[in-house]
């Protein structure tokens, strides 16, 4: 679970750290103060885009850190990842410029965004203000049904994904042989023009750099020979040089150094500066007389450089990827040169890999079906649970062509009332019931995927009265099975959390910032009567502040 965030310098925060413990944290404040941002941060720490308007104005860079618990299980899953964490603790830090680079450290050691968006898959799931609207999109309904499923059914997933591109590959090279004779005749001789203008280049993985390099060598010889030899003249060659000057007042001070522990450590140190700066001097004239000064030599590596930059831009990328372009080019070719053999033998490739397409697809077209009517009833109990003790709720599988994602169109269908049909979800909900409906199925889902922690983003939109009085009741009970962090504008589930924390706007010395504050005791009750009565706190917000903490 998450234990501690600490932001610096993004958007209007300055510098803000917070603690999070187990069970249910709410965070609350009026609208702009930066509880968002604070989100923001989280998903910024497990791998979201890095962008650098995100940098506070006038700052060089800002950051993220977040220190995380990990359970034996997580650590095991990162260990695969290679990441260690002997300690069962986990420190991730992003950093972002103002220039937009961006770097990650784990524990301290570098690593990359692939990394930390594969890491915060297993500690977080985010539900953001308007990540209810993703009930109205066809292809997160799917997904909802297979996060719920978990590991065996992104397995198919992946297995359909990967059998489909192999079809859609045979399928390409099939249809480019099936073209007229004329038009054979003509891919034919772009592509030999094509492979031999990149063979005729004669390319080597990494040799434009080892040339860029050695280029840049040759076009500073003459000012670095110039500028080494003056430096090695100053230090070791002319009377009176710095090693001369050295050495002799080394000499003078260690007649003084005998029976003398601390001077002699320093006459010691100075020594080996001494043998480290001669051999420095002999290494820099080395190094001089080995620079080439030869036009010749300059012309032919500047050409060398140009032709291979020119070849790399033709076919948009370095070396490796023009390389692999001509393997794509020479397999096209032996293709159509041997067109009857090959349009055989892809034919018949396709049919063995459409079968096995097929199969994986219906391997996943039945893991689903055997799977919908368990998501089905266990998130229908939360959404009853969610004041909407009369809704029906249901996962419809109907066949469509197949893709990389199956051949299955999965649509949520909803009724909210008793004696209404049920439709698609985004016909027969409104906003305040798309919120209680993803809720139901974040309620059902919770546990399954081993994420310990649940952030909810104003899930509470569009509630109000006995229906935000449920769902408050429907986080806590989360809560109990996760770490649960949401932001509210709502007293009843700021009363339901263990921990509260107030986020507000400040002016400071010209500038808006945000800060936090952890209320407790009396500050607590003056908050969530705040969040009841407005600005004017009477004696019956207060009362109905301390009723709700009861």
């Amino acid at each position: 679970m998450i234990l501690e965030l600490t932001v610096e310098n993004l958007a209007i925060i300055d510098h803000a750290e917070i603690s999070f413990g187990r069970g249910l944290t709410v965070l609350t404040g009026e609208t702009g103060a930066g509880k968002s941002l604070l989100i923001d941060a989280i998903g910024l720490v497990l791998g979201e885009r890095a962008d650098s308007d995100r940098v506070r104005s006038g700052a060089d860079k800002g950051s993220a850190t977040l220190l995380v618990g990990l359970s034996k299980s997580l650590a095991s899953q990162l260990d695969d990842l290679g990441v260690s964490c002997d300690d069962q603790e986990l420190l991730i830090q992003r950093e972002v410029s103002s220039k937009g680079r961006s770097s990650v450290r784990l524990n301290g050691k570098a690593s990359s965004v692939g990394i930390l968006k594969q890491i915060g898959e297993l500690l977080v799931d985010m539900h953001g203000q308007h990540d209810h609207q993703s009930l109205l999109d066809q292809d997160r309904q799917a997904q909802f049904l297979d996060d719920w499923i978990g590991e065996p059914c992104y397995r198919l997933k992946r297995k359909v994904a990967d059998k489909f591109a192999e079809v859609e590959s045979i399928r390409r090279r099939l249809n480019a042989l099936q073209t007229s004779q004329k038009e054979r005749e003509l891919k034919l001789d772009m592509l030999r023009h094509q492979a031999g203008e990149i063979r005729a280049v004669g390319l080597e993985i990494g040799e434009l750099a080892e040339l860029e390099s050695k280029l840049k060598r040759l076009q500073n010889a003459e000012s670095v020979i110039t500028e080494a030899g003056a430096a090695v003249e100053a230090l070791q060659e002319a009377e009176g040089s710095a090693i001369e000057r050295l050495s002799t007042s080394l000499g003078a001070i260690e007649r003084f150094s005998e029976g003398d522990k601390e001077l002699t450590e320093i006459v010691s140190t100075l020594r080996e500066a001494q043998i480290n700066l001669e051999e420095g001097t002999r290494s820099l004239r080395h190094f001089a007389e080995g620079l080439d000064l030869d036009p010749e030599t300059l012309e032919q590596t500047a050409g060398r450089v140009d032709e291979i930059r020119r070849i790399c831009r033709k076919y948009d990328g370095d070396e490796e990827t023009v390389l692999n372009q001509l393997v794509e080019f020479d397999q096209e070719l032996a293709d159509i040169e041997n067109f009857e053999a090959s349009s055989a033998e892809l034919e018949s490739s396709l049919t063995a890999q459409e079968k096995e397409l097929q199969s994986a697809a219906q391997s996943l077209t039945d893991l689903r079906t055997d799977r919908a009517s368990d998501f089905t009833n266990k998130a229908l109990v939360h959404i009853q649970d969610l004041a909407l003790d009369k809704a029906r709720f249901e996962v419809r599988l109907t066949r469509k062509p197949i893709d990389a994602a199956g051949q299955d169109q999965i649509e949520l269908i909803f009724s909210a009332n008793p004696g209404e049909a049920l439709l698609p979800i985004d016909r027969s909900a409104s906003g305040g019931e798309l919120s209680r409906v993803m809720l139901a199925i974040k309620a059902a889902s919770a546990g399954r995927a081993g994420v310990p922690t649940l952030i909810f983003d104003e899930v509470d939109t569009g509630l109000s009265g006995r229906a935000a009085a449920i769902m408050a009741k429907k986080l806590k009970e989360l809560s109990r099975s996760n770490q649960v962090i949401v932001i509210s504008h709502l007293p009843q589930i700021a009363g339901q959390a263990e921990a509260h924390w107030k986020i507000d706007k400040q002016d400071e010395a010209g500038r808006s910032v945000t800060r936090l504050e952890k209320v407790e005791g009396d500050f607590r009750v003056i908050e969530i009567a705040r969040m009841l009565a407005g600005e004017k706190i009477g004696e019956s917000a207060l009362a109905n502040a301390k009723e709700l903490l009861k």
